[in-house]
């Protein structure tokens, strides 16, 4: 039986989170000591429908089934009975490809299921305490979008035809035949027998090429291919048949457009030049020499060219020897830079479709895939900077990188700074706050408190699938940039990171009430 006392100091949390002023110590979560702890590593459907297999149809049933407003007390009755972490994981990606249609954009509602590991992320990062907190909120988020589809004519993954799979001999070549021409339906069965019949690793490379061949849903295609991947890595690759279904129809949405394959059409435009330009590449490609210079260069190419263009300058510099970390770097950099010119959901695309692309970098399995993933990468920040143009107004800023006086001044000033003062100015300032984060960095203090901090805010503030998305994106690349940019990368996140003064989401209240 729990002391009074021990239960007065759980509701205290309600009264704290709430408070205008940020708390982040481990002690406001610790009502969630009741759940089980998660380690890191660890009614009738239509007859046409797909089925899952017995061990995770029934809880996808019930998420399926349960209404929104009763969705976190149903699943941590669950989770409190002993339902794992990878089964709720499991149950969130596949109620969503079977009920969520990645059309007509691979976005807005479909977000249920791209959002899914961003969630599984933020957990695996935060404080064994917190890990559920994630998830809970992909849960309750789930429902809305479903609801959404709902309205918009209640699409359901239809079960496959395995009369029409191509023998195994001959899936990786049916599929490609089907990529190629934009074939939904020849696509749909050549994945099925794909994912039958090959290894993970080379269904991933061969997602990872068509995923990155166009701009078409400013980034999403390839945030899928990497995001579904790294779910399936948690909850295993039993359960990938649906959802490589579901990416493959997602790969090739073109909607309001003419077939691509026959037609010539401005979003295949620099993956054309990057077809053309691969040949040029040297087999020595891979082990270039790092060159900050290099990469500032490349910074300022990005900064006005075209898409074509920055494919073609992207392979100059790996011919010439530049490594590809130096690349990369002005990749998240230029991204970096786009949140302070106009903070938004255009270049928060910039900076999570560019976490997917390296993701998948870092990734595949063979060159040519790396190469295409580095020179797209490069293209789609134009094309991002071409986004902005028809939005808001574009500032005339250039990233921070730490090297002026005004910079120099922030740093000496930090040594005064709270990470809690931080993301109060985040609130009341983001210009401000990006210039502070940065002194605080480059004065030498631990990236890891502001990190952990941000990670937590999104938990008490996050209501928007972008906020889970974006900041699992960022905060994990801080350590894929170099260190000599690292700092100036982190603090750009500013400019769309919550901030400790903005209002709580309730969500932490709902699980509190849920599980006491």
């Amino acid at each position: 039986m729990n002391h009074p006392q021990s239960n007065h100091r759980r509701r205290s949390f309600l009264k704290s989170a709430s408070a205008a002023s940020i708390t982040l110590s481990l002690a406001e979560f610790s009502f969630l000591g009741r759940l089980p702890s998660v380690s890191a590593a660890e009614s009738q459907l239509p007859t046409t429908a797909v089925q899952f297999s017995e061990d995770i149809e029934p809880l996808v049933r019930l998420l399926e089934d349960t209404p929104r407003q009763k969705v976190i007390e149903t699943f941590a009755e669950k989770i409190l009975s002993g339902t794992s972490y990878r089964q709720v994981l499991a149950a969130l990606l596949l109620a969503g490809v079977r009920n969520v249609q990645p059309r007509p954009s691979v976005g807005f509602k479909f977000h249920a299921v791209l959002v899914v590991n961003s969630a599984h992320l933020a957990s695996q990062s935060a404080p064994p305490s917190d890990r559920w907190l994630p998830i809970f909120w992909a849960l309750d988020y789930f429902k809305s979008s479903q609801a959404r589809d709902q309205q918009e004519g209640d699409w359901t993954m239809s079960a496959v035809d395995q009369s029409k799979l191509p023998p195994p001999h001959q899936a990786k070549q049916a599929f490609r035949e089907a990529m190629e021409s934009w074939d939904v339906e020849a696509a749909d069965v050549a994945i099925v027998s794909l994912c039958q019949s090959a290894s993970a690793t080379e269904v991933f490379d061969l997602l990872a090429h068509y995923g990155c061949r166009d701009y078409r849903s400013i980034g999403h295609k390839s945030i899928y291919v990497a995001n579904a991947y790294r779910t399936l890595q948690c909850i295993g690759w039993r359960y990938a048949e649906p959802v490589l279904r579901s990416l493959a129809y997602a790969i090739l949405n073109h909607h309001g457009e003419p077939n691509p394959s026959t037609s010539d059409l401005g979003p295949d435009a620099a993956w054309r030049m990057t077809q053309q330009t691969l040949p040029q590449l040297d087999k020595g490609w891979k082990f270039g020499r790092v060159d900050s210079g290099a990469t500032l260069s490349l910074l300022d190419t990005l900064r006005s060219a075209t898409p074509s263009d920055a494919v073609e300058a992207t392979a100059e510099m790996l011919s010439s020897g530049i490594a590809p970390q130096s690349i990369i770097d002005a990749l998240y950099l230029s991204s970096g830079e786009m949140l302070g010119q106009q903070p938004g959901i255009v270049t928060l695309h910039s900076a999570t479709t560019t976490n997917a692309m390296q993701y998948a970098f870092r990734t595949a399995y063979r060159d040519r895939t790396r190469q295409e993933l580095l020179l797209q990468n490069a293209a789609f920040i134009p094309y991002f900077r071409q986004s902005m143009q028809g939005r808001e107004k574009v500032a005339a800023q250039t990233i921070n990188l730490g090297s002026s006086e005004s910079s120099d001044q922030a740093s000496g000033d930090a040594t005064d700074t709270s990470v809690d003062k931080l993301f109060q100015t985040v609130s009341e300032n983001r210009g401000k706050a990006s210039a502070a984060m940065l002194g605080y960095l480059d004065s030498g203090a631990p990236p890891e408190a502001l990190i952990d901090a941000a990670r937590r805010l999104v938990f008490l503030k996050g209501n928007d699938s972008h906020d889970y998305k974006f900041s699992s994106a960022v905060l994990e690349d801080y350590y894929a940039v170099s260190p000599d940019f690292r700092n100036a990368f982190l603090a750009s996140s500013a400019y769309l990171l919550p901030g400790s003064q903005d209002k709580n989401n309730g969500l932490v209240d709902r699980v509190r009430e849920a599980i006491l």
